[in-house]
């Protein structure tokens, strides 16, 4: 699976180093926006001292951005022990600020000028801000990693389910072909020999392409044509069967294994106990869109019978149908005048 930008260790590192040299160097840049003419600091002190308690400053600050995040929310708010988390904040303020007034005094910038109320107002507007930040970030990562990890157990649910759902396709469908190869062996017919022949195709791609994402259209069209075949061979002159295959007006790729339940769906209740059996298949793909119909004569009081012996074809790949073209496909399942008709129409570029 593609890494996201987030969970690249360097972009992140980065990130942050960027966020902190804007964020503490905000002050500099307001200052001398709002009076270019005065000096950074206007108080009477050397720019090496006033380097020291500033960056001590934001370094302190920094380390409690990173001591709630990733020690205090996890280890003390996650697990709902809301008083040692807030004592451990009153405590962090309180060592922020005694360092703070620890540093200025050791640099003599304590005189009787010196408002103590206002240093204490500034340290406890920025550590809240920082609180605040802090807040906001752990919970921002901690909403993008677990939509990660549900979005990534969502791609092997689907993945997983997928696999089933072709595993339940491959066996209903063998099912149905070797009913076919009994029959023909019980006629002694000469066509048993080019059925197996076909049917060996068939397996070779149910093997060895059905595995794959994505197949060619063009070998979803031939395998779908040897089924057709086989059927052909089977009910001969019985049923008559119209398949028009037209070729695409460029390559595309589709889900192995999609199209042929509809077309096992027409042998299945368009043959047997009906007068001029008839089954329709026709498939276009043109400007990234297939179009897709099967139509087929059916038996109204045979269908709920052939239903409950093998009905699992048209559910199984409805579900595959909402899985890989969400919003991108449409299917219509209709009866009428004694026909069962199926369009499938799917953006083959989605």
């Amino acid at each position: 699976m593609k890494k996201s930008w987030y969970s690249n260790k360097w972009i992140i590192v980065i990130m942050h180093v960027a966020a902190w040299v804007l964020l503490f160097s905000l002050p500099y840049l307001l200052r001398s926006q709002n009076n270019p003419n005065q000096p950074a600091h206007p108080e009477p002190q050397s720019p090496t001292v006033s380097f020291i308690i500033f960056r001590t400053s934001d370094l302190m600050l920094a380390g409690f951005f990173y001591l709630n995040a990733l020690l205090l929310i996890p280890g003390l708010l996650y697990k709902k022990k809301y008083t040692f988390y807030t004592l451990s904040i009153i405590g962090s303020f309180t060592l922020y600020v005694m360092i703070y007034w620890g540093i200025k005094i050791s640099f003599r910038q304590i005189d009787q000028s010196f408002d103590f109320r206002k240093h204490l107002f500034f340290c406890t507007f920025i550590f809240l801000f920082i609180l605040a930040c802090s807040l906001a970030f752990k919970t921002i990562r901690d909403k993008i990693i677990a939509d990660s990890l549900a979005q990534e157990k969502q791609n092997e649910f689907l993945k997983t389910e997928l696999s089933l759902l072709r595993s339940q396709v491959s066996p209903h469908f063998m099912f149905n072909v070797l009913n076919n190869m009994v029959a023909l062996a019980r006629k002694q017919s000469d066509l048993l020999e080019p059925s197996l022949i076909k049917l060996s195709s068939l397996m070779r791609y149910m093997l060895y392409e059905a595995d794959e994402e994505k197949v060619s259209l063009e070998k979803e069209t031939e395998y779908l044509q040897s089924y057709i075949d086989l059927q052909q061979q089977r009910f001969s002159k019985k049923v008559i069967i119209n398949a028009n295959m037209h070729p695409a007006d460029k390559l595309y790729d589709i889900e192995p294994m999609l199209l042929i339940p509809f077309v096992e769906n027409a042998f299945k209740h368009g043959t047997g106990m009906i007068e001029q059996a008839q089954i329709d298949i026709d498939l276009t793909a043109e400007n990234n869109q297939l179009k897709f119909t099967v139509t087929n004569k059916y038996n109204p009081l045979s269908v709920e019978i052939k239903d409950k012996a093998s009905g699992i074809g048209l559910a199984n790949v409805q579900r595959r149908l909402n899985l890989l073209y969400p919003h991108h496909h449409t299917l219509s399942i209709n009866r009428n005048e004694g026909r069962f008709i199926v369009l499938l129409q799917i953006n083959l570029a989605a």
